[in-house]
């Protein structure tokens, strides 16, 4: 079943590279937004999550914040049942 994975992140964040690095690694198919470059997208997250950091992940409409790979997979694989 697809996933539908969108990871905010920023260019200079490290621990954004980490998740990148995770999704990428696990083959999973994401969307990344560079809060960076687009600033409109930042508040919209804010707005959101009431959250101001980055990475934020969402995972089928679930937010996972920074680096957390037990979560992330438990949210890819409760999509598959």
């Amino acid at each position: 079943m697809k996933q539908n994975v969108t990871l905010y992140s920023t260019m200079m964040c490290p621990v954004c590279s980490m998740v990148r690095d995770f999704l990428t690694n696990m083959n999973i198919e994401y969307k990344e937004i560079n809060v960076d470059i687009k600033p409109i997208e930042m508040i919209k997250l804010i707005k959101n999550t009431r959250k101001f950091s980055v990475p934020q992940t969402n995972i089928n409409g679930d937010w996972v914040l920074g680096f957390d790979p037990v979560r992330m997979l438990e949210l890819l694989n409760a999509k598959e049942k």
